[in-house]
């Protein structure tokens, strides 16, 4: 027998840096979108809050 325990269930938990991966790419989207709707009410309304 292995000194290492063997994990039950047979599921092998993924690596952290999946997580960290998608963290950032949810981070990056959300940050790009907040980027267009300031820009598009920027160029439609001529500012970004309160009324013109």
């Amino acid at each position: 027998m292995s000194p290492m325990p063997q994990p039950r269930g047979g599921k092998v938990p993924p690596p952290n840096n999946l997580y960290t991966a998608i963290l950032a790419v949810a981070v990056a989207v959300l940050l790009a979108t907040m980027v267009y709707v300031t820009y598009a009410c920027q160029a439609d309304y001529g500012t970004i809050f309160g009324t013109p």
